[in-house]
């Protein structure tokens, strides 16, 4: 089976079909929450146009509560079935996009919109993957199924409903991470940590009215707003220019009365990768230090700034599977009339001695006047080398590229942790830019064309063997 031709032929389709996915908002709102759309209308919507599609197009498919979905081909009668494991749900779109995120524009080869890469276009590449096999009506082993989730970006509560209703797969990956396969995945600690003082403390000349920065966990926040006031604020604005200038930042000072209102802009990133981006409030809470007394600025500044890695925070830690531990700070909130509060992704490497790290941070976060709210844990993923999935995928891999298809790490979280032997397979290639979360996110075409056709010959080889 010449798979690159089969994709080929139905390249336009291919195109024209996650156009119209990328066209849908999937962004999580429980604001608009119901039965139906657990979490939100826009997110039912992906949902339901792709069970939709898949029934057109003659699959066998299951609206799981709202929370998850699939298309499913292969011989009823078998016992076991592959798992292909895609999400639906896209994270906001922040920063200044060139075209309109939710409107897909190609460019240069380039497909363009929220949700290109993560993971909507490697989602429509598995789909077609399975559709070639079965239009071209070749015998399947296992049955295979390509599972829509809804809730990847923020809890993965629907893959938990998923294994609630649903027996377990034989195995499986999810097409959403980087080629050639990921087999180990960092686990997390997200932490709420809050500041235990009493509102209106007043702790200088200059008082820190409120503090604002990020909306989701697992991103960098590329904004960051605070407002003070106090004595020698035209000082300070003009001190703020010139940091904004020095540090080669977007900034905005607007002084009205006796409050001045600062304002940043850093770069975005996928909460996995700090490094990658420039965290807004960071910076912001950089130049406060010092100028700006306060807590909730001393510990930002302190313990936070310019440090991926927890040695600030007295939790660094690395192993030879995945690499050093990371840390992401997200959301930033203070007001005067309630308490401070940051949120932390943090990245743990697969060996993570996850108690003690917990009890470091928190022994740390202490000092500062802060205790930890709030504690969520994943624990890592990994999968053996010599896996049967593993050989299947790299051979699959190597016949379609022509490269070697060596193993991976990440600290992204995909739903592959779900399969025991699930790993992340594709879709960015070696060398090739990733741009999930971030602005002007998008797909090469010539890649989500190849995807489909490495994703065709995998799934079946797993399929029959």
């Amino acid at each position: 089976m010449n798979w690159k031709q089969e994709v080929f032929n139905r390249k336009e389709e291919l195109i024209e079909e996650l156009s119209r996915l990328l066209s849908i908002k999937s962004v999580k709102d429980l604001s608009g929450q119901s039965e139906e759309a657990p979490m939100g209308s826009g997110v039912k919507e992906a949902l339901d146009f792709m069970l939709q599609t898949a029934e057109r197009d003659g699959f066998r498919t299951k609206n799981i509560d709202g929370y998850a979905g699939f298309a499913e081909w292969g011989p009823e009668e078998a016992k076991d079935y592959i798992a292909i494991l895609c999400h639906l749900d896209v994270v906001l779109a922040t920063g200044e996009w060139e075209s309109d995120p939710f409107s897909p524009e190609i460019r240069n080869g380039k497909l363009y919109a929220r949700g290109a890469i993560d993971d909507k276009g490697p989602t429509m590449a598995a789909y077609y993957a399975l559709k070639i096999i079965k239009e071209s009506g070749l015998p399947l082993k296992h049955r295979i199924r390509v599972i829509f989730g809804t809730d990847e970006e923020s809890g993965m509560s629907c893959m938990k409903r998923y294994m609630q209703m649903e027996p377990e797969a034989l195995t499986g990956f999810a097409p959403d991470a980087e080629f050639p396969i990921i087999h180990a995945e960092k686990g997390q600690i997200n932490a709420i940590l809050k500041l235990k003082e009493k509102p209106g403390e007043q702790h200088g000349p200059i008082t820190l009215r409120s503090f604002y920065a990020g909306e989701k966990g697992n991103m960098v926040p590329d904004k960051a707003m605070a407002l003070v006031s106090g004595a020698g604020l035209e000082t300070l604005k003009e001190t703020f220019i010139t940091y904004g200038k020095q540090e080669d930042l977007e900034i905005k000072a607007e002084l009205v009365k006796d409050t001045l209102s600062l304002a940043l802009t850093g770069k975005s990133a996928h909460g996995m990768e700090p490094f990658e981006g420039i965290n807004a409030a960071s910076k912001l809470a950089q130049f406060l230090a010092g100028k700006v007394p306060h807590p909730f600025v001393t510990f930002v500044s302190e313990c936070l700034a310019d440090d991926h890695y927890g040695k600030k925070l007295g939790i660094s830690f690395s192993d030879e599977i995945t690499g050093p531990l990371t840390v992401n700070p997200g959301i930033f909130r203070f007001t005067q009339n309630l308490e401070g509060m940051v949120a932390l992704n943090v990245r743990c490497p697969v060996e993570t001695p996850y108690l003690r790290t917990i009890e470091k941070l928190s022994e740390t976060t202490l000092k500062y006047g802060f205790e930890i709210e709030e504690i969520r844990e994943n624990k890592p993923h990994h999968v053996p080398n010599d896996s049967p999935v593993i050989k299947i995928l790299q051979k699959a891999y190597e016949q379609e590229t022509g490269e070697q298809a060596e193993l991976l790490t990440t600290g992204g979280a995909t739903y592959a942790r779900f399969i025991n032997s699930g790993v992340a397979f594709g879709a960015v290639f070696p060398g090739k830019e990733n741009t999930a979360h971030q602005k002007d996110e998008y797909i090469e075409l010539d890649d989500l064309c190849s995807a489909a056709a490495i994703y065709a010959r995998a799934i079946y080889d797993l399929a029959n063997h």
